[in-house]
């Protein structure tokens, strides 16, 4: 059985995604001048669940019982997402994120597809492991190194930066294995396997939330509770929707390609909104990262691979 063939409504959903995971990191910047790492997360998913789980009854979708057998396993897929593509790895790079610069985590996401590759060769049945996709793929990493640039690198002097940096990684490899884990679900309801993650990260990282950091009242501001809003709606919740119908659609490789993107939407925000100058390094970059895509799917000198 071969992987499914993207269609242009599965590439505008991943332009889409990488578009708003893109745009996240200018929101959690505000948002964390009111809220703790492991706070926010937790708000995020509570938002989220809020959303998704009314949406997911109105588009008759409910979220599945434990009466049989059957649903008792998609509910085992529905938490393998919530823990390795939701609680986990928000709050690895949330907290990395103080300590390390914001281009290693952008290069370490950039590592997910890496991961993703041999996971599905073994798990995912039509997900061979080419050398047209391991080109493609490379390609696509070493744009993204080109765009942060050698600097990427540099220490930072903080105190933790060794462990934040395993952490981003580590945040990397939970995402490729909820791309698996989702892909290898019993079919469901796109709208309440989505409502049914967020719904179980709330839950299991809210009371982790409160043992770890200090539960004494916060005082955030206007623009830092807007900002949480907006993680919670857009790059949490529609985003939770837009990620499994790219999986059960076209498979985890192909949802991993975003994390090759989201860079440059990252690095767009930042210049139209931060008025954060492009070097020349955004256009080779992008060049390269789109080549990369490009030749990993099998759109250029299509071949056996």
């Amino acid at each position: 059985m071969s992987a499914p063939r993207a269609a242009p409504l599965d590439w505008g959903m991943l332009c889409l995604l990488a578009m708003i995971w893109g745009g996240s990191f200018v929101a959690s910047e505000f948002a964390l001048r009111g809220f703790s790492p492991f706070l926010l997360v937790a708000l995020r998913l509570a938002l989220a669940s809020a959303l998704l789980i009314p949406l997911a009854y109105a588009l008759r979708a409910p979220l599945p019982g434990v009466d049989t057998p059957l649903k008792r396993r998609i509910w085992a897929h529905i938490a393998g997402l919530a823990v390795l593509s939701n609680a986990v790895p928000f709050t690895l790079l949330t907290w990395a994120q103080q300590h390390v610069t914001a281009g290693y985590a952008g290069v370490s996401m950039a590592a997910m597809p890496l991961f993703v590759l041999p996971l599905a060769h073994v798990f995912v049945p039509g997900e061979a492991l080419t050398r047209r996709r391991l080109v493609g793929f490379a390609m696509g990493f070493v744009g993204v190194a080109i765009l942060f640039g050698p600097a990427v690198l540099g220490a930072t002097g903080a105190p933790m930066e060794g462990w934040a940096r395993l952490a981003c990684l580590g945040a990397a490899l939970c995402y490729a294995g909820g791309s698996i884990v989702t892909r290898l679900s019993p079919p469901a309801p796109m709208a309440a396997f989505s409502a049914g993650s967020v719904l179980i990260g709330a839950l299991v990282l809210t009371p982790i939330a409160f043992a770890v950091e200090s539960p004494a009242p916060l005082s955030p501001g206007l623009d830092a509770w807007l900002a949480a809003a907006y993680l919670g709606a857009i790059p949490t919740g529609a985003a939770a929707l837009l990620l499994v119908t790219i999986v059960n659609r076209v498979g985890p490789p192909f949802l991993s390609l975003v994390n090759y993107m989201v860079p440059v939407w990252a690095t767009v925000f930042g210049a139209l909104l931060l008025s954060e100058a492009l070097s020349w390094r955004f256009g080779l970059a992008l060049v390269l990262i789109l080549l990369g895509v490009a030749y990993a799917q099998g759109m250029i000198l299509r071949g056996k691979g």
